[in-house]
């Protein structure tokens, strides 16, 4: 499989450019002719104030034309678009830079702006989140730069929460620095406003970083911290908190199983379902949901990633309705489910689970990585499944896609 650099800079232009643009288009959007577009991806007279243009119509670093860095995995222009911008607010309100023309949101309003992101992201519309997260971290800034000291509390858990959408949406989206940056900013806004909750909350998505990053042990280290530090007395907790614990618990066995220790991830798998059992139906909190149904679907991948593939299908059966699930959450399990029939050797079942997961949100889809190992992973299926499903997810049979740099394994892809 070609690395980024193999290519030439007019291959990396027209890979870039992609099927969605034509020359034309590209030349309309940059102020150059069409022929200096034909002439620069037949690598002749490429000067740089032409590449700068073409950098700059493609949101992306001159590097990423040069062939000294890679694009990002399956991104479009808006999506490029996005994650520029989005780590520019990351990074300015961090450094206290914010622009002197913005007003200084309700606290209210800025609760209702975080709801309503992360119901954008658990539906999957990753882009348009992170469009919207990118002034709310602004507008939130600049409402803890006016609060007085001692009433900055609710101020920075705001903040701690923006940050942290913006970690999760840039992790989903292959930007792993920001996704860093992000989730450490949160940290620090999360211990200012002495929340405990929030510090937990944080820890465990750092983890979901390290995870996407292949650093399993440190995942699983702050995955269980996570856990720990939030844990309830069961007599005593609230919805909320039960929903909080669960789902720390529900990811330290999904690192759990990505190492391979199926004595711990099945310990953490006990308490999910113990969580689960003691609410009794899906409770929506502190940006996430959890229940009996989440701990039971994701269970499935857990038994999967352990090798345990009879539980797992034995899982399924026992599962009827997902209804209660978010979007996002229904097609993850859709892909833990299709991974499952492809270990049975089930090859067209598992591509028509795929298949139908793809096509009900194609948005949510392009940003997985799990689609392509499951078609790496089927064998003797349909051919003509096989092709509508690769068509979908943009892979050749047998092959990763050509901008799939680094491919995800069954380990990382989360």
């Amino acid at each position: 499989m070609p690395q980024w650099s193999d290519y030439s800079t007019g291959e990396r232009i027209k890979i870039l450019r992609g099927r969605e643009m034509r020359q034309a288009d590209l030349a309309e959007i940059t102020g150059l002719t069409t022929a200096t577009i034909q002439n620069v991806e037949q690598n002749k007279r490429q000067s740089l104030p032409t590449l700068l243009k073409i950098a700059d119509a493609f949101n992306v670093d001159l590097s990423v034309l040069l062939g000294q860095q890679a694009p990002r995995r399956a991104m479009a222009q808006n999506d490029r678009r996005m994650i520029r911008d989005l780590a520019r607010a990351v990074h300015d309100t961090a450094a206290g830079i914010v622009p002197a023309d913005v007003e200084a949101a309700p606290l209210d309003e800025l609760q209702r702006t975080t709801d309503r992101c992360w119901e954008l992201y658990w539906r999957g519309r990753y882009v348009e989140a992170g469009t919207v997260i990118a002034p709310f971290l602004t507008s939130a800034a600049v409402r803890l730069r006016e609060q007085p000291a001692d009433e900055q509390a609710a101020a920075l858990g705001v903040m701690s929460d923006a940050y942290r959408l913006a970690a999760y949406v840039a992790n989903l989206m292959g930007a792993r620095d920001l996704a860093y940056a992000a989730i450490g900013h949160a940290h620090l806004a999360a211990q200012r406003a002495a929340d405990d909750m929030r510090v937990a909350l944080v820890g465990s998505g750092r983890a979901w970083v390290y995870l996407r990053d292949a650093r399993l042990p440190e995942a699983l280290t702050l995955a269980e911290k996570a856990a720990v530090d939030i844990e309830p007395r069961f007599s005593k907790a609230t919805p909320e908190q039960l929903t909080a614990y669960g789902s720390h618990v529900n990811f330290a066995a999904v690192v759990a199983s990505r190492m391979g220790d199926k004595e711990r991830a099945a310990d953490f798998l006990s308490q999910s379902h113990a969580t689960g059992a003691r609410m009794g139906q899906e409770v929506r909190a502190h940006g996430t949901l959890f229940g009996p149904v989440t701990a039971t679907t994701q269970a499935v991948g857990i038994k999967v990633a352990l090798g345990q593939t009879g539980q797992a299908l034995d899982l399924i059966k026992s599962i009827q309705d997902v209804s209660a699930l978010t979007e996002a959450a229904r097609h993850r399990y859709a892909m833990d489910k299709a991974l499952a029939q492809a270990d049975a050797r089930q090859w067209d079942a598992s591509l028509d689970t795929l298949e139908k997961a793809l096509r009900e949100n194609p948005d949510w889809a392009r940003h997985q990585a799990l689609p392509g190992v499951i078609v790496q992973r089927v064998g003797r299926a349909s051919t003509a499944r096989l092709r509508r499903v690769s068509e979908l997810i943009g892979v050749a049979p047998g092959t990763h896609s050509a901008h799939e740099f680094l491919p995800a394994t069954r380990k990382t892809a989360l």
